[in-house]
């Protein structure tokens, strides 16, 4: 994918340092937000540049088009991949993840987990809590982002990547990540900077020069950065980017009680030996206070069933390896132990999305449950089968890549002919708790549903 110079970022690194802190700070408050701030000018101009879709290259597409604030800013249909382009006839080649929560992603790094943190998780290869690197007191690298911490000290096999927007961690900051679908040919789909600059200069340029002056509206480069700035900071002061109005928020702060569904699903969630769910997908208030994102930032290898509704994978030589491209191209992609590996997401308002994991390849929360625990045990209700009727497992990922995948968590590391970790009432329990995760929770209308 074509990328944007962007040679402005040096001189956005203290403003890019204080929105950081900012970021991280309002990611931390318990609170409902109440006393809910105006947006500043610069987060006005990034609202209006999230909606508008002139600044595509068929002038039909814009932010908003694949991040609906009506489905917690994530795509309200349930195609695999969105279609994009000029035309909207151009088809992507991943899900579209959600912006919410976006906001404590930390900069992309290969690093160790501290043993304190290591201790606190479930599991041997999740290594790092995303979230408490988020807030370790540190310098921030980048603009616009949590910090991450690369140890090159760490031994090479307790390294993990963590960290950075997309499925493969290819761009550090919001900035960034708002900025590449403008000129990707499946998405906004401009022709290159100079045409994004052009209609920034058409549409913005008495506000761009009001907001940064006239030495950044008459520069491409320095306009471009801008107007990134501006998106990013309409998605760090627009509160429905990171509400923290779930019930299980409720929950975690007194406010509410899980139903017996609900409370089974949470404990198998936690359970190491069980759903392990919590041991990447955090799920804990932090000690001085901040609501979990459930997530931990890392990459991880699993094995999704390939999806033959994405057009790309009509060609059977071609395989979305995740770190490893098509879409990143530097050092990390070209290392092969980090091959197969895609982001963890978070799992607030999981319920609300129509399809799941990198490849859109389930549309139900129960199959990918189901998924998680008879990959191993069950292969052949997971898998397309050959002539014979065997399994083809791992079917999505090229054999050599293959031992990247995850067999040591549970409940993935069971062996064929065993038990699942979960029956499909366990399956049910869990389901019920994640649906507590999806923001908007009204008391009232959960009252009138038990009741009923």
């Amino acid at each position: 994918m074509p990328s944007i110079n962007r040679r402005l970022l040096p001189l956005l690194a203290l403003a890019g340092l204080s929105l950081a802190g900012a970021a991280v700070g309002m990611a931390s408050e318990p609170a409902g937000y109440d006393d809910r701030a105006p947006l500043s000018a610069v987060a006005q101009l990034g609202k209006r540049l999230f909606f508008d879709p002139s600044l595509s290259g068929g002038g039909q597409m814009s932010c908003a088009t694949c991040h609906d604030p009506a489905n917690h800013y994530a795509p309200a249909n349930d195609r695999a991949v969105q279609f994009g382009g000029p035309h909207l006839d151009q088809p992507g080649i991943r899900a579209v993840p959600s912006l919410a929560y976006k906001m404590s992603t930390p900069s992309f790094s290969i690093g160790e987990e501290s043993a304190a943190d290591e201790a606190a998780e479930a599991s041997p290869m999740t290594e790092a809590s995303g979230v408490a690197l988020a807030n370790a007191p540190a310098a921030v690298a980048g603009s616009l982002t949590a910090q991450a911490v690369a140890k090159a000290d760490a031994a090479v096999a307790n390294l993990v990547p963590q960290g950075g927007m997309f499925w493969d961690g290819r761009v550090d900051s919001l900035e960034e990540q708002a900025l590449q679908p403008m000129i990707s040919p499946f998405e906004m789909a401009n022709a290159d900077a100079a045409t994004v600059y052009a209609k920034l200069k058409k549409g913005y340029g008495k506000d761009i020069s009001a907001l940064f002056g006239d030495n950044v509206a008459n520069d491409q480069d320095m306009t471009i950065s801008e107007i990134g700035f501006a998106l990013a900071r309409y998605q760090i002061e627009e509160l429905s980017f990171h509400p923290y109005t779930s019930k299980y928020d409720d929950y975690l702060r007194g406010k509410a009680v899980l139903t017996d569904a609900e409370a089974r699903g949470l404990k198998l969630f936690d359970d190491a030996n069980k759903g392990n769910c919590a041991s990447c997908h955090l799920d804990k208030m932090t000690g001085d206070g901040q609501m979990p994102n459930f997530t931990d930032f890392e990459f991880e290898a699993l094995g999704a069933p390939r999806n033959p509704a994405i057009p790309a994978n009509a060609d059977a030589h071609y395989y979305d390896t995740g770190i490893c491209g098509p879409l990143r191209n530097d050092t990390y992609s070209a290392q092969q132990q980090n091959c197969g590996l895609f982001k963890t997401p978070t799992l607030r308002n999981v319920a609300t999305r129509h399809v799941f994991f990198h490849n859109g390849v389930y549309r139900t929360l129960e199959d990918v449950t189901r998924f998680y625990v008879e990959r191993d045990t069950n292969p052949e209700e997971i898998y397309p089968k050959d002539a014979s009727g065997k399994a083809l497992k791992y079917d999505d990922l090229p054999v050599q890549y293959q031992a990247n995948i995850d067999v040591i968590d549970a409940p993935m590391n069971r062996k064929l002919g065993e038990a699942p970790a979960l029956n499909d009432r366990e399956i049910a329990d869990v389901v019920a708790f994640l649906k507590t995760l999806t923001d908007g929770y009204d008391p009232a209308k959960d009252s009138v549903k038990a009741a009923n």
